[in-house]
């Protein structure tokens, strides 16, 4: 394995990480605040809207094991810096698309396209953190990378729905997919093979991590993601129109980019503080339970908030339970699987992640829009979702090895 040989070197690499994944998240987020409300416009269905916004997590499905497993067989140089460039070229589709006489048919291939890249870019960028940081950093390390991947979020948010508001959506699409560009530049400069050295064994693609801790640890990705991206990010556009909020003057669009943000922001702030908590706690699984219940909490409010104040609190709460849990999951997958198949578990992970994310809008946006179904029981139902989450890490952390709050240096295979 190719490590770089310092301290300093070591962090240059996982700054150049979040450099990258934050300029490239930037088209992640922009389409959310707008796809719902300009679906109408373009005559494209709720149904459809829903599956377009959901196409880069159903592609992940199937592109994010085969990630995994390409990474543990050629290292992560090369797929990192090859899934940032397509998600740069993806994020220009989105302008094509709008432009278009057949606007649906371009935003499904360009978030089709989104989802390869992405799956290339997660998995590279948690297998080349945990390749780079020692067990007893390496929440810390894993928190701040995934704050990077979350941290573009927030900003495609804002550009989405007021750069859109203010200069247009052409405007808000171009300029995600310049700060895209730009994060393909700085991993090609910057980003070092840290994962195999010499020739190694071929490998299968459905040759994917299926122990206990990758599947548990997947659930509790597939429950966050589901509740978190899936439902409150496809629907908030549509809960703040309905109840007539405006933030500084902005319409639908651009209030729910800025709610939006404040939840990611909120989330990456307390990514940041989840990762160095279970650091220096030395066990992960309480720091993830106490963030899963604040979760909850996020949306029990939403469910039944009506005013400005009420919601911005629900979702810094949403945000902090999401990214609370984020570092420690991601560094506990790390610390239960072995070296040589951490790549194909993060790949695991991802899949789980975005089963849950798919299925958010297809579930949500038909009964919201559709079937008449009320915010209020729809967010009422999703704060049970992380306490189900807890239920499944603690019981399948205490079967892989026999106990229920694992120290780390217990759990480092």
């Amino acid at each position: 394995m190719k490590l770089p040989s310092t301290a300093a070197g070591s962090n240059r690499v996982v700054f150049a990480v979040v450099a990258s994944t934050f300029f490239v998240g930037f088209g992640g987020g922009v389409v959310f605040p707008i796809l719902p409300n300009l679906g109408a416009v373009l005559g494209i269905s709720p149904f459809l809207v829903g599956l377009i916004l959901s196409a880069n997590r159903i592609t992940r499905l199937v592109a994010n094991a085969p990630a995994g497993v390409l990474i543990d067989r050629v290292g992560t140089r090369t797929p990192f810096v090859a899934g940032l460039a397509i998600e740069g070229l993806a994020t220009f589709g989105y302008v094509v698309a709008i432009v278009s006489s057949f606007p649906e048919g371009w935003f499904m291939l360009a978030r089709v396209c989104w989802g390869i890249g992405s799956a290339l870019v997660f998995a590279t960028a948690y297998t080349i953190t945990a390749d780079v940081s020692e067990a007893d950093s390496r929440g810390t390390s894993m928190g701040i990378v995934r704050a990077g991947i979350t941290f573009g979020f927030p900003a495609g948010l804002v550009m989405g729905g007021v750069v859109s508001d203010l200069w247009g959506n052409v405007t808000a699409f171009v300029l995600a997919a310049s700060f895209a560009g730009l994060a393909s530049v700085i991993a090609y400069l910057i980003v070092p093979e840290t994962h195999v050295e010499g020739e190694q064994r071929a490998v299968k693609p459905w040759d994917v991590e299926r122990s206990l801790p990758a599947l548990t640890i997947g659930l509790v990705n597939f429950g966050l993601y589901f509740a978190y991206i899936g439902v409150l990010f496809s629907t908030l556009v549509l809960l703040i129109d309905a109840r007539a909020i405006s933030i500084f003057g902005l319409d639908a669009q651009g209030s729910s980019g800025m709610l939006m943000a404040v939840t990611v922001l909120s989330g990456s702030v307390f990514t940041l503080g989840g990762g160095a908590l279970s650091d220096s706690v030395g066990a992960r699984v309480p720091v993830m339970l106490g963030f899963l219940v604040t979760s909850c909490v996020g949306f029990a409010v939403l469910a039944f908030g009506s005013r400005f104040e009420v919601l911005v609190l629900a979702c810094v709460l949403i945000g902090a339970g999401q990214g609370g849990v984020g570092g420690p999951l991601t560094a506990l997958l790390a610390d239960l699987t072995p070296e040589e198949r951490v790549g194909r578990a993060m790949g695991t992970n991802n899949v789980f992640g975005d089963v849950g994310g798919a299925l958010g809008p297809l579930v949500s946006l038909p009964l919201i829009q559709d079937l008449g179904f009320g915010f209020d029981g729809l967010y009422a139902a999703s704060a049970v979702i992380p306490m189900l989450a807890g239920a499944v890490l603690v019981a399948g952390i205490y079967v892989h090895t026999g106990h229920v709050s694992p120290t780390v240096g217990e759990s480092v295979s």
